[in-house]
């Protein structure tokens, strides 16, 4: 038997950061975000040979091991071993045996929440495989303490989320680790203007946002009012942006992006670098309304918002930089997965 899932990644919209603790535990957390074409993607292949055999892609990681009920974490293949420990370990199960295959569509430290995307796929995988009772809410949980408690891997709560729901979704993040997802019905001409206005821009330098995000958790910490007044706007933006999106104003949606861009570069000083500030300038002198980097900052992707008669124009512009325009489209579908059947298996049916 055969088992695949996979997972869509996100697009951050407003609010990114206020998901992070001890700023969510301590005032709450407020992010509108929305999930892309753009996936995470995960093979299982049951095998009978009590062997572990890991394809990751992304790292370009090939190994196999003795079934166990436990693979040692020794920063190769983190995101699938640590799933496997922790599925056994929950659900009580004997060693597994099987072959695992994943990659992206999208290089780590793309800003997309890539590794977060991947955890909620594997999951995905081992639920679908093995009938385990976890909704969207406990998938997303588990994806959450798999990678921050278990893993001690930094970031926020956000991306677990927007993968096992898909969607656009306004999400709220409360004190004890408590989310609330409230997804949003956002009309079709909505969905297709904001579309025809945004550009997605992979700026070619990949970042590691841990440095970002232990530097944010350091300012809340320290109470450094400067740095948190500037994280309670970021947090008010997400409630802003909501309103104006489901009115379709997507001029508005430009300059609350503005204003959340200029607040995130005070979160740290790593947010920005030249490479991003020269793609920001030459859209801007192209039309661009408002841009803002996806994700923690440093790299990545960036977003722009633009008139859609002036979209062509400043993708022409970006594209005589190091950097590649991606063409996306929203998507409503979170994780899922499937099985497929040998002609054999069929038959015992």
């Amino acid at each position: 038997m055969i088992i695949r899932s996979k997972a869509p990644l996100r697009l951050g919209l407003a609010g990114g950061g206020s998901d992070v603790s001890p700023y969510s535990d301590i005032y709450g957390g407020l992010v509108l975000n929305a999930t892309i074409n753009l996936y995470a993607y995960c093979t299982i292949e049951v095998t009978e040979n009590k062997q572990i055999v890991i394809y990751s892609y992304d790292n370009d990681y090939v190994a196999s091991f003795s079934s166990a009920r436990e693979l040692v974490i020794d920063g190769k293949a983190t995101l699938i071993k640590g799933v496997y420990n922790r599925i056994v370990k929950d659900f009580g199960l004997s060693p597994l045996s099987f072959k695992i295959t994943t990659y992206n569509d999208a290089p780590a430290g793309s800003g997309l929440g890539t590794s977060s995307t991947m955890v909620v796929c594997i999951l995905k995988a081992f639920v679908e495989w093995l009938s385990l009772p976890l909704g969207d809410y406990e998938i997303s949980r588990l994806a959450y303490e798999i990678e921050r408690v278990d893993l001690l891997l930094s970031g926020g709560k956000q991306d677990q989320y927007a993968a096992a729901f898909g969607g656009f979704n306004y999400m709220e993040f409360l004190s004890n680790d408590i989310v609330i997802v409230n997804p949003l019905k956002i009309k079709r001409w909505i969905v297709d203007e904001l579309e025809a206005s945004t550009i997605l821009y992979y700026t070619g330098a990949s970042r590691s946002s841990a440095k970002i995000i232990d530097e944010q958790k350091k300012n809340t910490s320290s109470q450094k009012e400067d740095i948190i007044q500037a994280m309670h706007k970021i947090k008010q933006g997400a409630s802003d942006m909501k309103q104006v999106l489901l009115k379709g104003d997507i001029v508005a949606m430009a300059r609350l992006l503005r204003t959340a861009w200029e607040n995130k570069k005070k979160q740290s000083a790593h947010v920005t670098s030249p490479v991003i500030e020269e793609a920001m300038k030459v859209a801007q002198h192209e039309g661009a309304l408002a841009g803002k980097v996806s994700g923690a900052g440093g790299g990545g992707f960036t977003m722009f918002i633009v008139d859609p008669t002036k979209k062509k124009a400043v993708e022409k512009a970006l594209s005589k930089l190091e950097g590649v325009v991606v063409p996306f489209s929203f998507t409503d579908s979170g994780a899922h997965g499937w099985r497929i059947y040998s002609q054999d298996e069929v038959k015992r049916f």
